[in-house]
């Protein structure tokens, strides 16, 4: 993943979260670093992380940034899918952070939740990523 200049939080946000975890062996040992991107649409993936919705909420002196990431694995029950969220929730405790234009005061996975895909091939799971961000002068 390429890093862009982000004046909008969540961008900066999804580029540090994507290159933490395509630099991280225990992410890597699970789903391979070019399995980790940023696309719409179905995994085409055995496994998979695609770097989805992001949000920000601005305060007065500092905003929140908030980025999802979506687990696709190719298995019937959910079991791969919580451990690619378990070691995508360790990578991302590392400190410290520095996204593009802002300082993380703060920055934690606060939400996972795992489905089974409708058409039963895919496993799915959500992860939450939320930092506290102050924009650097």
């Amino acid at each position: 993943m390429g890093i862009l200049m982000a004046f909008e939080p969540c961008l900066a946000l999804q580029q540090a979260v994507g290159a933490r975890l395509a630099a991280s062996s225990s992410v890597t040992a699970l789903v391979p670093a070019d399995g980790i991107f940023d696309r719409s649409g179905r995994p085409e993936l055995d496994r998979c992380i695609i770097i989805g919705e992001g949000q920000s909420v601005f305060e007065e002196y500092h905003g929140t940034a908030y980025a999802t990431l979506h687990v696709w694995v190719k298995e019937a029950g959910l079991a791969t899918s919580k451990e690619i969220a378990g070691a995508c929730r360790d990578a991302l405790k590392d400190r410290p952070w520095s996204l593009a234009g802002y300082t993380a005061h703060d920055l934690r996975v606060t939400n996972t939740h795992f489905m089974r895909d409708p058409q039963g091939e895919y496993s799915h799971g959500v992860v939450t990523v939320r930092a506290i961000v102050q924009e650097r002068a």
